[in-house]
């Protein structure tokens, strides 16, 4: 019974005319519109709350913040909770992205998507937690042990304070985002794990670079910044190897169940 109503969609979306396409598109679109105004809203409510958890993350440390302007504060609290909305929405976003294109993705297509959507959001969250448990204390603490015994008190911005944590928060999630888009490039075929092998040491250089640039001149960050980049990318050479086996393996079977038919002709 579900495979005759599958079957009867997909005849369905097949028939479907560009008209029906765009309206498709802003049906979902629409959708997701009222989902993310709906859920700013709810997280105007929790702004303030969200606000004091990231700028306790200072106090711990010792710093002070204030607003420089009278709307600075208020602005924050809009951006946090427009923050927040993207965030409970975005699962949905991505449902409707993979509802709209399913129908013209293969199967083997279709299940390269929904893993990359679940591991990418996996990743991403993995990424701002080792940022909110390991970097950010390590950061916030030598920013603030620049200034002792200078007699210069620090007092910090609200606003530059908040869109230097989201800032921290974006980078180590797209950086933990590198397993997923290496498999990715490699199942497109844009991406080869003998290029992965061969440029080891460049990478790790590069890694290195990268960690001295995104954290404070110090050695003990720079390393722990770089371990896990470098453990990422490890992990990605082995998981699009094996995956490359599987499909190698898929590749020959098909080719040999293909001509297995002249096999039997020629006998």
């Amino acid at each position: 019974m579900k495979k005759k109503k599958t079957k009867a969609r997909k005849q369905k979306e097949q028939s479907m005319t560009l008209a029906d396409h765009l309206r498709e598109l802003r049906n979902r679109l629409v959708i997701c519109i009222v989902c993310l105004v709906m859920s700013s809203l709810a997280g105007l409510h929790f702004a303030p709350w969200l606000v004091e958890l990231l700028t306790d993350i200072g106090k711990n440390y010792g710093y002070t913040y204030v607003y420089i302007a009278p709307q600075e504060l208020l602005m924050q609290y809009f951006s946090i909770a427009l923050l927040a909305g993207v965030c409970i929405t975005f699962p949905m976003i991505l449902y409707h992205i993979w509802a709209f294109v399913q129908p013209g993705l293969q199967k083997h297509e279709n299940a390269l998507f929904l893993s990359a959507i679940f591991f990418g959001l996996l990743c991403f969250g993995a990424g701002i937690i080792f940022a909110y448990k390991i970097m950010l204390p390590f950061m916030l603490r030598f920013l603030i042990g620049i200034s002792a015994g200078s007699g210069i008190t620090a007092s910090i911005s609200v606003q530059n304070y908040i869109t230097f944590l989201l800032t921290i928060f974006m980078i180590f999630g797209i950086v933990f985002e590198l397993p997923v888009i290496s498999v990715l490039l490699t199942q497109m075929r844009l991406l080869k794990v003998e290029w992965m092998k061969k440029g080891r040491r460049v990478i790790i250089i590069v890694i290195f670079v990268v960690a001295a640039l995104i954290t404070p001149p110090d050695i003990v960050s720079q390393i722990m910044v770089a371990i896990p980049m470098i453990g990422l990318y490890e992990i990605s050479i082995i998981i699009c190897t094996i995956l490359m086996k599987f499909r190698k393996k898929e590749e020959s079977e098909g080719d040999e169940a293909d001509l297995e038919p002249l096999k039997q002709r020629d006998k």
